[in-house]
């Protein structure tokens, strides 16, 4: 619904016919068998185009579709290890986050650190953690450097 008085109207054609009233604007387009549509009616003042209603809307799905198309979602895996965590379970895992890596998804590498093995020496924390990197078979680089996390510490990590 158009509610301004005058009007900035474009012809089917993309031709500029200037700032004309709403009632001519209708009359306008019934002139040439369209529908008058606001393109943008937050300018000053506002546009219009004479078009045919139903193509206007098929463009606009069309766009959508288009931009929801070319949008990727990236997603956070998570690949949770503990201090204990052996070497042969390390690896599965590595494997796991690569496969991962090489699809576009970022991966989130857990440390679990239960009860007190929170207060063990910082240094020895991150040690644990950079095992699963040095078994990783995919070009990577830290998106977000080791901090501590609720249930111990991570760091995310995505494909170069």
């Amino acid at each position: 619904m158009i509610n301004a008085s005058t009007l900035r109207i474009i012809g089917p054609q993309g031709e500029n016919f200037g700032e004309m009233s709403k009632s001519d604007a209708i009359a306008k387009a019934r002139e040439f068998g369209s529908d008058l549509i606001e393109i943008s009616p937050n300018a000053n003042p506002p546009v219009a185009k004479i078009m045919d209603y139903g193509k206007f809307q098929y463009d606009q799905n069309k766009k959508q579709k288009a931009q929801k198309a070319k949008s990727h979602s990236v997603e956070v895996k998570g690949v949770q290890v503990k201090i204990g965590t052996d070497e042969n379970d390390l690896s599965i895992k590595a494997k796991k986050a690569s496969k991962w890596l090489t699809e576009g998804h970022r991966v989130k590498i857990e440390l679990f650190l239960p009860g007190r093995s929170k207060y063990l020496e910082k240094v020895f924390l991150e040690e644990r953690l950079k095992r699963l990197l040095k078994l990783l078979t995919t070009d990577f680089k830290i998106a977000e450097d080791i901090k501590k996390s609720a249930r111990g510490i991570a760091m995310i990590i995505e494909k170069k």
